[in-house]
């Protein structure tokens, strides 16, 4: 059974990521898988004593992205987000990216997860380090049907950072309509990279035109989260948590408790 007590109830909530450093099989991959392993985990234990409702753990040091993880990728975030489940009581999710949904689906499936984060699931969009990535709702749907993943929620983002819409003609609220039409379960939105601040007249749009949560998915710190939380449903921090806002650097148990603090009054 899935534990998003949060969602279902839907209160608004507040998620913090778990980044890994770069991955065996990757290039800036050091050698060391013990302290991947070691700082994933504290960094996941802080954001529960911290007081957050949900983690994702992400791969988020193996840039430059492809599409699909390879082999040594894909079992070390395996291993790491069991480890992570493991060691905490709060909800569980994986984001393989740049957008392997197979990987984070089976991986969420098999460690008793609770969501993965699609970043690239209605759009068809160009992205720095490996072209055009198109949609991948339909077989995202359909995987998950496949292995019984039902219970795994899907938290879609729409016209996600980084990346260019191949086809600028497509509104935010076309993106929005058609993942929800697809079967997300949440919407992610964001700025333009990682760190900026999601626009507020963009959650505005999103929101006007579906009924699922909508997600703030970049620069939620704790001089805007009040601002932020007024309209969407949930927020997604990273970069925020880390002192100096460098994204190697574990999680801050003191931005992660200011944050929770600000969030909460």
């Amino acid at each position: 059974m899935s534990n998003l007590e949060f969602f279902r109830e839907k209160k608004q909530f507040i998620i913090g990521m778990v980044h890994c450093l770069p991955l065996p099989g990757t290039p800036n991959y050091c050698g060391d898988i013990v302290k991947i392993i070691s700082q994933a985990i504290q960094d996941a234990i802080v954001l529960e004593k911290t007081g957050f409702d949900a983690l994702i753990v992400e791969n988020m040091g193996d840039d430059p992205f492809a599409v699909e993880l390879n082999v040594a990728q894909n079992t070390a975030l395996a291993a790491i987000s069991a480890l992570v489940k493991q060691n905490v009581s709060i909800p569980v999710g994986v984001d393989a990216v740049m957008n392997d949904y197979k990987s984070a689906i089976s991986i969420a499936q098999s460690i008793g997860g609770d969501f993965v984060r699609i970043p690239v699931f209605v759009d068809t969009v160009e992205y720095y380090s490996c072209g055009i990535i198109s949609p991948c709702a339909h077989g995202a749907m359909y995987y998950r049907k496949q292995i019984d993943a039902e219970k795994i929620k899907i938290f879609a983002d729409i016209q996600v950072k980084h990346t260019r819409m191949v086809l600028p003609n497509v509104t935010i609220e076309d993106s929005a309509k058609a993942a929800q039409g697809c079967g997300a379960d949440a919407l992610i939105v964001t700025g333009s990279q990682i760190g900026v601040e999601t626009p507020i007249e963009m959650i505005r749009r999103v929101k006007k035109v579906v009924k699922i949560p909508v997600i703030a998915g970049s620069g939620v710190n704790i001089a805007n989260i009040k601002e932020q939380m007024i309209i969407v449903d949930g927020a997604i921090v990273g970069s925020s948590l880390k002192n100096s806002g460098v994204i190697t650097n574990p999680v801050s148990y003191d931005l992660a408790k200011a944050l929770i603090d600000a969030f909460r009054k």
